[in-house]
């Protein structure tokens, strides 16, 4: 859209809102805010092993908002240990459509429209993205604009994608894996399994690639001084972060592995939502952002902004997600050090296009919104 177009657009938009009673309908649609989902199962092209599960599938939920003739896109993507299920993210959207999205006409009143979605109950995260990442792909395409545009960022500053090889008891496994993620500059491998198959891991990675390697140990390692000695076998091995190395509680540790780590440290199931960020500064060295931890773009926005100015580095995370949540998360790349979003790389089954990568980089381009599209009709999906 031209800029002369945009204000013309704009302006249209305004008179018709102004109008008492107002109910316009272009398109087959109305001004009331339509919501619709469709249940999904996102299939993964190998097991998806962690410290704590292992798993060949994740249960989705994709979202459609509409409004007059634009339509935005969302997805709810439930890993186990989010608490959430396709029953109660269809519960809790039934609820935003019935209570929430009736009382505004105007999808640009976002700050009221979130905050209404997040009161309605204290978790329901990734469902609360899903309406989130929808609005904000809606109210993009109606301006014209991507959102790392609207947000004033420069798209030469994105970071490079991590892909994950996870945990395999099967030395073929993770060499097949290893050769899949040949083309990649990050690799993030899954440790946390024990220092012996942590360790076989990695020298199963360094047979073969001399790529940067990230390290999520979930949790996974018990004792802060056996950390600080796998931290620093790590960074002897071309390793350039960890993530979440023990217990979430365990602040105490975190901050006496920070003070000591050779390598950045970062907070990942430790560090949810905003709330969680200010007794975080100091214990990690930086924060891992995702939209389905979070409730969606506002409050990962905000969640940046907050963490660089405590002088904390920000990385962005995704959970198994399609193109649409991993798309989302990208607007958010120009301010990140790091991202892991590879989330619909892992998926056998993406059924939207969306962000791309550049040789690992992640590239950003001028389609509005999110800049996904449906591979097929929604109702077909």
């Amino acid at each position: 859209m031209q800029r002369r177009d945009f204000f013309k657009t704009s302006a249209a938009l305004a008179a018709s809102a102004a109008l008492p009673g107002c109910n316009v309908a272009r398109g087959g649609f109305s001004d009331d805010l339509l919501l619709d989902w469709r249940p999904y199962t996102g299939c993964l092209k190998y097991t998806f092993t962690i410290a704590t599960y292992s798993r060949t599938e994740t249960p989705l939920v994709l979202v459609r908002l509409r409004w007059r003739d634009y339509v935005g896109y969302g997805e709810a993507s439930m890993p186990q240990y989010l608490g959430e299920s396709t029953a109660s993210v269809t519960a809790f959207l039934a609820r935003v459509a019935e209570e929430v999205l009736p009382r505004f006409k105007d999808p640009f009143r976002m700050e009221e429209i979130l905050t209404a979605v997040d009161s309605l109950a204290e978790r329901n995260t990734a469902a609360k993205a899903a309406v989130d990442i929808a609005l904000h792909d809606l109210t993009g395409k109606i301006m014209g604009r991507p959102w790392w545009q609207i947000w004033g960022w420069n798209d030469a500053d994105t970071p490079c994608t991590s892909y994950t090889i996870g945990y395999d008891a099967d030395d073929a496994v993770v060499n097949e894996k290893i050769d899949e993620a040949s083309w990649t500059k990050v690799v993030k491998v899954k440790l946390g399994m024990g220092e012996e198959q942590d360790k076989r891991m990695i020298n199963l990675i360094r047979a073969k690639l001399d790529t940067v390697i990230c390290v999520d140990a979930n949790q996974g390692w018990k004792s802060r001084e056996m950390a600080l000695d796998m931290i620093h076998w790590l960074a002897e091995r071309n390793v350039c972060l960890i993530e979440q190395p023990m217990a979430k509680e365990d602040l105490d540790s975190a901050a006496w592995l920070t003070e000591r780590s050779p390598l950045p440290v970062i907070a990942d199931e430790a560090c949810q939502r905003l709330a969680d960020i200010p007794r975080l500064a100091g214990a990690y060295h930086g924060i891992n952002i995702k939209l389905m931890k979070c409730t969606g773009m506002r409050e990962a926005h905000r969640m940046a902004t907050l963490a660089r100015a405590l002088g904390m580095e920000v990385m962005l995370g995704c959970m198994t997600e399609t193109s649409v949540a991993i798309s989302a998360a990208a607007q958010l790349s120009p301010v990140a050090r790091w991202a892991d979003l590879d989330g619909n790389i892992l998926l056998s089954n993406d059924c939207f296009s969306g962000m791309k990568l550049t040789e690992g980089k992640i590239t950003l381009s001028d389609a509005p919104g999110i800049g996904v599209e449906p591979l097929k009709p929604f109702e077909e999906l």
